[in-house]
């Protein structure tokens, strides 16, 4: 692939008496091409701008209709009007060896407008070119021989193969970092490898520590059915599950050991035993891990993953000896269209026809408290795990007057259900005398009182309605005199108290936990992770540790690691703000454990351990 480097940049200095030379016009021309095609390369990327679809007229021809297309090194493909082609015509198409083809396009330049020169010597020639016109070439080559560019791997996304068969393989793939108290999924890819008319099914389950599934359990059953696909046929399933807000740094998602099974019709093939995929945790934003993740790609890995030929769509042939005939037509899904900030707008007209959470009632300027349309907030961690705060904006738009009575989205205080008391002061920034700069300062209560120390204040008077029970808040502000303001922007504090009922010490009674494998058979330096059943209480934050020493290790999410040495070993597990309810688990670690042995649980149910408190510590 050829070079695309246009930096460094360089520029003409000019200064008085300086004799220009060609060179020195073709350095001027040089600067402003090169560096208006290296901002195109960094912010647009390469790709189809507009137009460029490509049409089967008849089996021999086609239609590629006008439009603009960006290459990899930021060079603009303009195809000012649609172009009808046969196919054999274009360029490339005699060194086809496949019934697939790529039809692509690049840039391309050429000299025209012949012009006699003037100063021109005997060893030069009479005529010179004038102009250079900026067009292109189409040009075919088999699909498997198309340059895609290199394709970095990232480390933001990890994947795991789940199984590979004669027809299908299959693999999941999930970020590796993730933020707390938020969603995140994990994706299951299912490709068809060959022409075979099989079905295939899939079972396995994975167990989340320190996530949730949709329905609150710590597991997740994959269950995939007789699906059918064509060769290259992919078929995806997304699995969901929302992270802990837990003090940990990093968990695993394991494939449970023995529960994986693939068929192809009714043939079992092989599919992967176990494995743990590792994720870490973050106090960041999704948006925020992104935004640094893409942000770190170096120049020279930008220019690696690039090619200057865009693929415009593939082409599928009948093919003889002395003939041929377009099967059909296919648009490019990869990195076709570029996404352009002046279709911005027309984009979200487009997307309230297809996304529920929009409200109808918004339309009528009514209020709507949809979670999904909640702006937001980042969560901002205290040592105090009772207390959150964060900063909201409540928009007013341009017709705000007084009276007006404006409402922010339902926000998430982090802090869980129950007793959470919210506070929300003004917060605005104004020039400080006696910083000599500017300086953040936040009103709580009445903003009228400072009004005349701070003109940037707004009048408004706010009201906050928590909801207990959703662990969410909502922000409503009326104003009391008209405001140029488009946002009024408030910092919130939120505090958790207990209730009356958790301060009792009865409050122990009837609660317990149990491990939901309670023994396991394992082998030397296996992994398991032993899950926790909560009975009659919510689930809460659980530590697990070892009862002995040398007798392997325990992750803070309830990974058992197995030593080398065999034995019967114990785990204890308990509830990290009540350490009296607990229970134990035990590994069983054998050598020579079987297929059948490995991951089988005894029939036994551990009891539940509770330690009661002594009831002098609490006065009654």
């Amino acid at each position: 692939m050829a070079s695309n480097q246009v930096y460094p940049f360089e520029r003409n200095r000019y200064y008085p008496g300086k004799m220009l030379t060609t060179a020195d016009f073709q350095a001027e021309q040089s600067y402003h091409i090169n560096k208006l095609r290296f901002m195109n390369s960094l912010m647009y990327g390469a790709g189809i701008v507009c137009g460029c679809s490509v049409v089967n007229l008849d089996d021999l021809s086609i239609l590629v209709e006008s439009g603009v297309v960006i290459d990899g090194s930021g060079r603009e493909i303009i195809i000012d009007s649609s172009l009808v082609k046969k196919l054999s015509a274009i360029e490339g198409f005699d060194d086809l060896n496949s019934d697939t083809a790529c039809l692509c396009v690049r840039y391309k330049e050429k000299d025209i407008h012949s012009v006699y020169a003037v100063s021109h010597k005997e060893s030069d020639q009479e005529y010179e070119y004038n102009r250079i016109s900026e067009g292109f070439e189409m040009f075919l080559v088999d699909k498997d021989e198309f340059d895609e560019g290199f394709e970095m791997e990232s480390e933001f996304l990890q994947t795991e193969s789940l199984f590979m068969g004669a027809n299908f393989e299959g693999s999941i793939t999930m970020p590796t970092i993730v933020s707390k108290g938020r969603n995140v999924k994990a994706r299951v890819e299912i490709r068809k490898t060959s022409a075979a008319d099989v079905k295939l099914s899939y079972r396995a389950i994975l167990d989340i520590p320190s996530f949730s599934a949709p329905d609150g359990s710590q597991q997740i059953d994959i269950e995939i059915d007789d699906i059918e696909l064509p060769e290259d046929g992919v078929y995806y399933k997304d699995l969901w599950m929302e992270v802990h807000n837990n003090a940990g740094i990093e968990s695993n998602v394991i494939l449970r050991s023995g529960s994986a099974t693939a068929f192809e019709n009714d043939k079992a093939i092989s599919a992967e035993n176990s494995f743990a995929m590792k994720v870490r945790f973050s106090e960041d934003t999704p948006s925020s891990l992104i935004r640094r993740e893409t942000g770190k790609l170096s120049l020279e890995m930008r220019q690696a993953v690039t090619s200057d030929a865009i693929k415009l769509a593939e082409i599928d042939l009948m093919r003889t000896d002395s003939a041929y005939v377009i099967e059909n037509i296919r648009e490019v899904k990869k990195n076709q269209y570029i996404d352009l900030p002046g279709q911005t707008g027309i984009r979200n007209d487009y997307m309230e026809f297809f996304n529920k959470e929009v409200d109808i009632k918004e339309k009528h300027g009514e209020s709507s408290f949809e979670p999904s349309k909640a702006p937001v907030v980042e969560y901002t961690g205290s040592e105090l795990k009772n207390v959150a705060t964060g900063v909201l904006e409540i928009p007013l738009g341009r017709d705000a007057r007084k009276g007006d009575i404006r409402y922010s989205g339902e926000i998430t205080h982090g802090l869980g259900s129950g007793n959470v008391y919210v506070s929300i002061g003004y917060e605005y920034i104004s020039q400080d005398q006696t910083l000599g700069a500017s300086a953040k300062s936040t009103v709580y209560g009445n903003p009228e009182l400072f009004s005349r120390q701070a003109q940037q204040l707004v009048d408004a008077e706010t009201a906050v309605r928590v909801l207990n029970d959703k662990g969410s808040f909502v922000v409503a502000a009326r104003l009391l005199r008209d405001v140029d303001f488009l946002v009024l922007t408030y910092r919130w504090v939120a505090i958790k108290f207990p209730s009356g009922e958790e301060l009792e010490a009865a409050d122990y009674y009837g609660k317990s936990i149990t491990a939901k494998t309670p023994t396991v058979v394992m082998r030397p330096r296996e992994n398991y992770y032993f899950g926790v059943q909560f009975n009659n209480m919510d689930p809460c934050s659980i530590t697990y540790e070892l009862t002995a020493p040398g007798t392997g290790e325990v992750s803070t999410d309830g990974v058992y690691s197995a030593p080398a040495k065999e034995g019967v070993y114990e785990i204890r597990i308990y509830c990290s703000d009540m350490p009296m309810v607990c229970t134990y688990a035990y590994a069983i670690v054998k050598s020579t454990a079987t297929e059948e042995d490995v991951g089988s649980i005894k029939e036994q149910e551990s009891e539940p351990m509770v330690k009661l408190p002594d009831m002098k510590e609490f006065n009654l």
